[in-house]
């Protein structure tokens, strides 16, 4: 984008953001389904950039365009991972988990905690693009969390870990926007600044549980879970920040084991009498059935979604090779009115599909199937609870969650096109004194995140920006940019698409708002206290 002359002023910052005040008020106040008011955000986005920010049709339909391509990138998440998550359903693999999982544990909270705070980092360490909510927020349902906290807890826990997550996508993309020098210490800050959010997800998953009793009971595991993730990563990230999320959530895998033979976390919890977040036990005489499978092949899709992840990605002759295929689509230069230009590219935003996390969810269901059949659960399930048509299954799931993703992108992409989003951080930026703007960082990079549910994306959008505006403001760039990825990674936590997959995979769909007012409170105080730290860090250069 070439230097652009739009007027950065009360008027125009105002309308820059209506779009996503509207989203905000339609899915949390007014509690509208997520597939009625992403499109409605999107149409508002853009007859603002038509009407204010003289963006032609032109330029509308290419910004438009390019978002429905971002948008497939999520959805080739998204539809993978129903589809596993169907294959599993309908071969009785949930009811395996859920009664298994009930008798080889004797403290649920510890169970929770390890799902939803270590395994879904561990998940997001090496996949990311959603997996850790697909393959996370069932096993909480299984557990007998309510769906709303299912979602919640599998969206927010693991936020902390997108930055370097992925094997550090997150990182790589910024260092290609931003101006920066002093790469290590970059990455040592955007760690430091992550260990609030990686703290806080955990205190979040039991907060959600059992309020004050919970927190009482579970500090001490919170905070050597805790220190192993975020001190972890912060160790790693000196040697190999792309696989410091990685290897620390790994090192927190481990270290489960010993911590389960502590009695304080082996034994059944007492002294919580309110657990919000549970449903109501069913009666202790209540007989069921045994699961048609064993709880160790109950596991199946859990254990090959690393082996086919890691075989793909660490394997570094097999990942060259798979990388060699890219596809992306050719789109012409584009300009609005006030000179936002976006120049003619061969191939916008390529990505390697062979490489795709969607691709390793699909290689997972393929091979979760095969062995499902073979070994007849399916006919087992269907002969007791009857055979759903997976064709129907997957559109009833797929279509309304897909809906809003592709809203959702599309708005983000005319934000960015007719230099709302230019105007939205300028405008920020230029009312505010250095420290001020230092403590505001985070929340641009946690916009760029709610904007386009993806930590990658947001400093792809906001990295060199904020780069600029720090030297300008005579401040340090890499203390700006590590407050830009620690935003970009706890914004994760609104992030509307994140939130829909969310609500789809746990069966609410529609109930977004609920899930939202959950995530805002801790999205505010992780940012209030990045902020406070992103100060701390400047004041100490």
């Amino acid at each position: 984008m070439t230097e652009a002359h739009v007027p950065v002023d009360f008027l125009h910052w105002t309308l820059a953001t209506l779009s996503i005040l509207a989203l905000l008020i339609f899915l949390v106040p007014l509690r509208w389904r997520a597939p009625e008011a992403g499109p409605v955000a999107m149409f508002t986005g853009g007859i603002i950039a038509f009407l204010a920010f003289r963006t032609p049709l032109a330029t509308l339909a290419v910004a438009s365009a390019k978002g429905v391509w971002d948008a497939i990138f999520i959805l080739y998440v998204m539809w993978p991972s129903l589809l596993l998550y169907q294959l599993t359903k309908q071969a009785g693999g949930y009811d395996a988990l859920r009664q298994g999982i009930a008798r080889f544990s004797r403290n649920e909270l510890f169970i929770i905690l390890a799902l939803a705070w270590v395994f879904s980092s561990f998940l997001q360490g090496i996949a990311g693009f959603g997996a850790p909510i697909v393959v996370v927020a069932p096993l909480l349902l299984a557990m007998g969390v309510r769906p709303v906290y299912a979602a919640s807890m599998s969206i927010i826990a693991h936020a902390w870990a997108r930055f370097f997550g992925t094997l550090g996508v997150g990182w790589l993309a910024t260092l290609q926007v931003a101006d920066v020098h002093d790469v290590t210490r970059t990455a040592y800050e955007a760690s430091l600044l992550l260990l609030i959010s990686t703290y806080l997800g955990g205190l979040f998953i039991v907060w959600l549980y059992g309020r004050w009793a919970a927190i009482r009971h579970a500090w001490p595991l919170v905070l050597i879970l805790g220190t192993i993730l975020g001190f972890g990563q912060l160790l790693f990230a000196f040697f190999s920040p792309e696989l410091s999320t990685f290897l620390a959530a790994a090192v927190a895998m481990i270290a489960l084991y010993p911590l389960s033979r502590w009695r304080r976390y082996g034994e059944p919890i007492e002294g919580i009498p309110d657990r919000p977040a549970m449903q109501e036990k069913r009666t202790e005489t209540q007989h069921e059935e045994q699961p048609v499978m064993s709880l160790s092949m109950s596991f199946l899709p859990y254990i090959v979604l690393p082996i086919v992840t890691l075989g793909i990605l660490l394997i570094p002759s097999l990942n060259a090779a798979l990388r060699q295929f890219r596809v992306g689509l050719p789109f012409p230069e584009v300009e609005t009115g006030f000179g936002v230009h976006n120049a003619a590219v061969e191939r916008y935003a390529p990505f390697a599909p062979l490489t795709h996390p969607g691709t390793m969810l699909l290689i997972t269901a393929i091979v979760v199937w095969i062995v499902f059949n073979a070994k007849g659960y399916y006919r087992a399930w269907g002969a007791r609870h009857g055979t759903e048509n997976l064709a129907r299954s997957l559109i009833a799931d797929g279509v309304p969650a897909s809906v809003p993703v592709i809203a959702f992108l599309v708005l983000s992409r005319i934000l960015d096109h007719s230099g709302q989003t230019l105007v939205l951080a300028d405008g920020i930026a230029a009312v505010s004194p250095p420290l001020v703007y230092a403590s505001i960082a985070s929340v641009i990079g946690a916009l760029g995140a709610f904007m386009t549910s993806s930590s990658t994306a947001s400093n792809v959008l906001f990295g060199g920006l904020q780069s600029d505006v720090a030297h300008l403001h005579a401040l340090p760039v890499e203390t700006i940019i590590a407050a830009q990825a620690a935003g970009s990674a706890y914004g994760n936590a609104i992030g509307p698409a994140n939130v829909v997959l969310g609500t789809s995979i746990t069966g609410i769909k529609g109930q977004e708002g609920a899930v939202l007012r959950q995530a805002l409170p801790w999205t505010i105080l992780v940012a209030v206290l990045t902020g406070l730290a992103t100060v701390a860090l400047v004041l100490l250069h």
